[in-house]
């Protein structure tokens, strides 16, 4: 049963075999939004899982996924804890990174077309699609293990780029022998390339600052001023490492135990855990340098056309991870193994984990809407520690599936759509276009608006698009 115990804020009560109480932060409009598929049903699954700790978590823009809901967040006790790759993701360290610019928006519109067919030419997109960094075992491994400092050492980007970067785009425990020779074959040639679905490149102006003296430390500094927003992950690779580990774990344990056979897990002091936590890290190192390799062709695209243009990294964040963190709970301090399966880490002031040059403001947070809708950039907080576990949304949220979309919305309603927005977008089939439509997702407004009255990430900036590529 599920009742709404303050504003924003709706319990799941611990019955039968839940361990802990259900969470979900929205409001009565998300509410009705989330109510539409099983995901009040997959959090009470998720909170039967041994050693979670305090509640099972869903966020503003939750929806059905696979095992966890996408937006679900649940934390696990170091001791009698799981690790369930389905409380990660299939497309590990999906995420988003953002770069900000030296131009506005007149300047910009005056290339617009031009720049995009660039960006698109040089960051192929699309299902299965490969680029030009083509890797052998030896590279791929170094990837693997060493992730942005990599593609830094062999030229592409900067310092800057690496310290301004979830992890310094590496996360410690990286095991690239955890990692199939299949899932190395599927990424091999992917390096650099943005994907389908969801994924996406775009080019946004600041529409309005809500916080000018963090967005001023963020670089972000006046209206009207240019960014890019990328949102990609870890392809193929990532993809398969999650197969085989879902399948590894099975074979393990079985799964009659579990609510949902989609849970599959190991206990996280157990052998098989310990290799997926090794190859999911890899994984997600490997999507960090996906970004990063994207970026450096995006800084290239805008040269040719604007020579003295500057494309800085703002920060880069995953959204399909899980990272060992520290919390304080019951009054005591607990290493506990955090899942977030599409859920920004929300870190406020003074987190060590953070860049030094936002310990004095909390961690940049970045939730993009639906294709030619608003995105927003906003802030960590400490309340969010005791709150979420650190953590807030990761985007709009779906609220209808694809096959429903595509079945229901006409591609020259989006195009319209898109057009009395003045968007541009080039895309690689119109199928991708209608399963991206606004309509298709939840009201990224609210799910900001939620996030910012409950403290677990403050409004910092609105984006609007000017430009759109999808795969």
């Amino acid at each position: 049963m599920i009742k709404q115990i303050a504003k924003n804020i709706w319990e799941i009560s611990k019955e039968g075999k839940m361990n802990v109480p259900g969470i979900v932060f929205a409001s009565e409009a998300l509410m009705n939004d989330i109510k539409k598929d099983k995901t009040l049903e997959q959090i009470n699954n998720v909170a039967m899982l041994p050693g979670i700790v305090k509640k099972s978590i869903a966020m503003p823009d939750a929806h059905q996924g696979y095992g966890f809901p996408v937006g679900g967040v649940a934390a696990f006790d170091l001791k009698t804890g799981i690790i369930s790759p389905g409380g990660i993701g299939y497309d590990i360290n999906c995420g988003v990174r953002l770069l900000v610019s030296n131009l506005d928006k007149k300047e910009f519109l005056k290339k617009r077309k031009e720049v995009i067919h660039q960006i698109k030419r040089d960051v192929p997109s699309g299902v299965g699609r490969g680029g030009e960094f083509k890797l052998d075992d030896k590279e791929i491994n170094q990837v693997l293990e060493s992730g942005v400092s990599w593609a830094v050492s062999k030229g592409f980007g900067n310092k800057r780029d690496i310290e301004n970067c979830e992890d310094s785009g590496c996360i410690p425990g990286a095991d690239a022998k955890k990692v199939s020779q299949k899932a190395r074959g599927r990424g091999r040639n992917q390096l650099g390339t943005l994907g389908a679905g969801n994924h996406f490149l775009e080019v946004q102006e600041v529409e309005k600052i809500f916080d000018e003296e963090i967005a001023n430390v963020f670089g972000l500094k006046k209206e009207g001023q240019i960014v890019v927003l990328i949102h990609s992950g870890s392809r193929g690779l990532g993809h398969q490492t999650a197969s085989d580990y879902i399948k590894a774990m099975e074979n393990a344990y079985g799964f009659s135990h579990l609510p949902d056979r989609e849970l599959a897990s190991a206990p996280i002091e157990s052998q098989l855990a310990k290799d997926y936590l090794g190859a999911m890290r890899a994984a997600a190192n490997f999507a960090f340098v996906n970004r990063h390799l994207m970026m450096c062709k995006v800084r290239g695209a805008f040269k040719s056309y604007f020579p003295k243009s500057k494309l800085d990294l703002v920060y880069d964040i995953a959204h399909n991870i899980a990272k060992f963190e520290e919390f304080e709970v019951d009054g005591f301090k607990r290493e506990l193994c955090v899942h977030r399966k599409g859920a920004t880490r929300s870190f406020g002031i003074g987190r060590k984990e953070l860049p030094k040059i936002y310990q004095k403001t909390g961690q940049p947070i970045f939730i993009p809407g639906s294709m030619g809708t608003y995105s927003y950039v906003l802030v960590g907080t400490n309340e969010s520690a005791n709150i979420s576990f650190s953590s807030t949304a990761h985007g709009a949220g779906r609220v209808l599936s694809r096959t429903y979309a595509k079945k229901h919305i006409s591609i020259e309603k989006v195009k319209k759509q898109l057009k009395e927005h003045d968007v541009y977008i080039e895309a690689n089939s119109e199928k991708g276009m209608v399963e991206e439509a606004p309509e298709a997702y939840k009201d990224v407004n609210e799910v900001v608006r939620v996030s910012h009255e409950l403290g677990i990430g403050n409004l910092v900036v609105r984006l609007k698009p000017l430009a759109v590529i999808k795969g």
